[in-house]
């Protein structure tokens, strides 16, 4: 048997949040500020102030509800480990996060350049193969023959 506090600490919305997190939508709105802030150990203020900040868009409900998303969670722990284990003001947040957004614009960038090389690269050997490679034309076999014979 299990018993209560076994019960409460498995309930975490923390808990919760990481079984989730596997096979979940990352941008789906799901939680409300006060769950949102729990899980990222913060108060409600703070996440607040970030959103004004422009650190971190939460989506709305139609009643003007802030709810966040499991990206967004995962953006403010990020936010979070910045300012308290680095020491990063929040200028300095807001300018990683514009560097981190501009890498990843360049990477895919960069990924999809790749993969319009190789399809050309693989479309160029293969005409070059065509052209290159002695035809499979049976005459040309038996040609081949005779000059062994000798």
């Amino acid at each position: 048997m299990t018993d209560d506090s076994d019960k409460q600490q498995r309930a975490t919305p923390e808990r919760a949040a990481k079984r989730e997190g596997a096979g979940i939508d990352q941008d789906k709105p799901l939680y409300v500020i006060s769950v949102a802030a729990e899980l990222v150990d913060m108060h409600p203020q703070t996440l607040r102030l970030y959103e004004r900040k422009g650190l971190i868009e939460p989506s709305r409900s139609s009643g003007k509800t802030r709810l966040y998303s499991q990206r967004n969670i995962e953006q403010l722990r990020e936010i979070r480990r910045l300012t308290q284990e680095l020491g990063v003001n929040l200028a300095g947040v807001e300018e990683i996060i514009r560097l981190r957004q501009r890498l990843d614009q360049l990477q895919n960038s960069m990924e999809s350049r790749i993969s319009q090389l190789q399809y050309q690269l693989g479309d160029h050997m293969d005409r070059m193969r065509q052209h290159v490679l002695p035809s499979s034309d049976p005459r040309d076999e038996a040609e081949g023959t005779e000059e062994d014979d000798l």
